[in-house]
Order: structure tokens, then sequence, then C-alpha cells
């Protein structure tokens, strides 16, 4: 299952990248790697691109570019922990 099929406010693990070169390196720059909690936000109104909260960012990514990014484990929003945890060692 790809990136494409992930629901609006679902989340998912990056699973592997099937990208090459120049492509493959930017999906590793902002931190698609295997593990990495990946949370679809939204998609523009005629579909392309999708907006999804990776490592505290948004990010838009292309239908086409999400075809390479391969996840798995779809968890819906509520049942994975926050976006912001506090660590137990963390005062508020």
């Amino acid at each position: 299952m790809n990136l494409n099929n992930l629901p609006i406010g679902a989340k998912a693990k990056v699973k592997t990248l099937t990208a090459t070169d120049n492509m493959r390196r930017r999906l590793l720059d902002i931190g698609l790697i295997n593990g990495t909690v990946v949370e679809c936000l939204g998609r523009s109104p005629q579909g392309d691109p999708s907006a999804y909260f990776i490592r505290g960012a948004v990010i838009a990514i292309r239908s086409e570019d999400c075809q390479d990014i391969v996840i798995e484990n779809i968890m819906e929003a509520d049942k994975v922990e926050g976006r912001y945890p506090i660590k137990s060692t963390q005062k508020c």
C-alpha cells in the first residue's frame, strides 16, 4: 500500500521508499525513513497535492511522488500518541 491510499485523518508508518535518484534524496531529507509516522491532513480541491504531517512539519506531496512511499500499519489519528508528546522529564 502506498501513501496515496492513506485516508484523511489517518496515520501510518513508512515501510520503504521505491523512489530513485533526486526524488529519493528529497524524501529522505524530509525524514521519510523506515518507521516514520505520517498523518494525512488533507487534499487540495483538485485532489493533488496532499498535505501530510511529517516529523513536526506540514509537507505537501504530489500523488505521483506518493506512489513511491510504501506504508504499513494504518491507524486512526486518536489511537496514536499525540503530535507533541510531553516527555516524563519535562515540566509544564
